[in-house]
């Protein structure tokens, strides 16, 4: 019986090369780049939380050593002498009502002029990017806040917190790459129009909705211009205009005033660590056509 060969296949393994990390000129450079970027921005930081917890004494002996002793009644000091708890309440307030009221309004605004459903819709993504390269009409806001009767009062300074351009550009740039088939679908569902933006619209918008409201609630959360113009009664300060009468009155008390800024920053840190992931994507979004 005659033999079959079979042939056979031999496969050979080629031993793995394990690539070392070369570090060209151009990486070299781009780490001490980043690294010094990194120094500017966390250097005044770390010397804030630093000189937040030196002591008085110390504090004069030398500036920029680092603490002996950890002093942490400079926070409780600053939240019961500087009237802390009311200014952040009035920061809290001022920057949830005027997000809100804007955030709600600027997608009503953002989603026809994306789509094109009104007519100079493109013109008027134009003058909102105008209006990114004015100066603030501090005049005729003044004399209009004041002709209403509106001066020195909460509803009056939030009506001032309600325009932000950038806000309604990232989100018409964001709605612009939904797809128009959802409208079609809604319309043959019978949905309506409010009721599709809010059911359908807002969720899908969400990571441009994270980043106004961080954007927005930022803004005027450091906002001290028009705190200062158009609040004048104490009760009604921001947390900013409060730091400007606590630093008239405990200026030289460095350590004490480093706290109350530490604490000023701490709420808008958390908003944004909540929101740091959609922020990225919303800034991103309707960027690359597809």
């Amino acid at each position: 019986m005659p033999a079959v060969a079979k042939d056979s296949m031999i496969v050979i393994e080629q031993p793995k090369v394990k690539r070392g990390f070369s570090l060209s000129p151009r990486v070299i450079l781009s780490y001490i780049i980043l690294l010094l970027l990194t120094a500017l921005y966390l250097g005044p930081l770390l010397m804030l939380l630093n000189t937040s917890v030196l002591s008085q004494r110390q504090f004069n002996r030398n500036a920029t050593s680092l603490p002996e002793e950890i002093v942490l009644e400079n926070y409780t000091d600053a939240w019961e002498e500087a009237n802390f708890p009311q200014y952040l309440a009035n920061s809290a307030f001022y920057a949830t009502a005027a997000t809100s009221i804007y955030v709600i309004t600027a997608v009503f605004l953002a989603f026809p002029i994306a789509r094109g459903y009104i007519r100079g819709g493109n013109f008027i993504l134009t003058l909102f990017v105008i209006a990114l390269f004015l100066p603030p009409a501090l005049i005729p806001q003044f004399q209009l806040i004041l002709n209403i009767g509106l001066y020195n009062t909460r509803p009056g300074y939030i009506l001032l917190l309600l325009t932000n351009p950038i806000g309604i550009i990232i989100l018409v740039s964001y709605l612009k790459s939904l797809p128009t088939e959802l409208d079609e679908a809604a319309a043959m569902d019978g949905c309506g129009y409010v009721r599709f933006l809010i059911t359908i619209i807002f969720p899908l918008a969400r990571p441009a909705i994270a980043t106004v409201v961080v954007l927005h609630a930022i803004g005027i959360w450091n906002e001290l211009i028009l705190a200062t113009i158009y609040l004048t009664k104490q009760d009604f300060y921001p947390i900013t205009r409060g730091m400007i009468v606590f630093q008239g009155v405990y200026g030289f008390n460095w350590p004490v005033l480093a706290a109350a800024v530490v604490m000023m920053s701490i709420p808008m840190v958390i908003l944004y660590l909540f929101l740091q992931r959609y922020i990225i994507s919303g800034l991103t979004a309707g960027s690359v056509k597809s």
